[in-house]
């Protein structure tokens, strides 16, 4: 599988607009190759570079997407509508929804990363990274991942 966005190229910087300096919208995402065997996708975008790369501590979710469909390709700039039967989980500001690049030393890393799997995970309401990982554990049929940087241009 390969994921990809027309915002930002892989380990390029990712715009502002797409960040909490700016519209705290979603990028635009494109994927292709999933597996025939797919029964549904799920994306998950984390940085694990907080809250200092020099010294990180932690791994922090911004977004957490379960249940897209297997024939889907993307998801629009600002990532609504989601497809239809696609559900949101929790990020770690406890939103269930795309919370934007916002760190708050250095320049971190967005790991944007799509999963096929052979099975839905329709018995999860607004879950965690964690727990939606939990679900996926020996269903990973393919995965794809973009990476972005941002660095804060405000103090």
């Amino acid at each position: 599988m390969k994921l990809s966005s027309s915002a930002f190229a892989p380990h390029d910087e990712i715009p502002r607009r797409h960040t909490y300096e700016g519209e705290d919208s979603a990028p635009p995402l494109h994927w292709d190759g999933v597996p025939t065997a797919a029964r549904s996708l799920a994306l998950i975008v984390d940085d694990p570079d907080a809250p200092d790369p020099a010294a990180p501590q932690q791994t922090w979710v911004h977004w957490v997407l379960i249940d897209l469909p297997p024939d889907s390709t993307d998801l629009p700039a600002g990532g609504q509508p989601l497809p239809a039967g696609a559900r949101a989980g929790l990020n770690d500001g406890h939103r269930a929804d795309y919370g934007g690049p916002c760190p708050p030393v250095g320049r971190h890393r967005y790991f944007f990363k799509l999963y096929a799997l052979d099975t839905s995970l329709p018995t999860l309401h607004q879950p965690t990274k964690a727990a939606v990982e939990r679900a996926m554990h020996g269903h990973v049929l393919a995965s794809a991942e973009l990476m972005g940087t941002y660095q804060k241009t405000r103090a």
